[in-house]
């Protein structure tokens, strides 16, 4: 009676580690060093540290959410709206740049 549990036990298991895993790990990975993005309020330059743990976990289930964890323009625009994260893809654009 048991048997049927331990097989959606062991599928679960297995999606995990080969859909989940790798997801969260590239996801984290991508995430974890400070980027240069222009701040769009002030049109400067800065060095952006996003939270790579969040994003990796947020990834899981669909779309990363990502959240500035410190900006080089931090402490005087601590407050600010963080326009310069908004989505991955510019993120991920300005990743290319700097890697050229």
């Amino acid at each position: 009676m048991s048997a049927p549990w331990v097989v959606i036990a062991a599928i679960i298991a297995v999606a995990v580690c080969y859909v989940l895993l790798p997801v969260v790990a590239d996801t984290f990975r991508r995430f974890r060093t400070k980027k240069s993005l222009r701040c769009p309020e002030t049109g400067r330059e800065a060095e952006v540290g996003i939270d790579a743990g969040r994003a990796a976990l947020t990834s899981a289930f669909g779309r990363a959410l990502l959240r500035v964890k410190n900006c080089s323009l931090w402490p005087e625009r601590k407050e600010c709206a963080q326009d310069c994260v908004r989505s991955e893809s510019e993120v991920e654009e300005a990743r290319r740049q700097n890697v050229r």
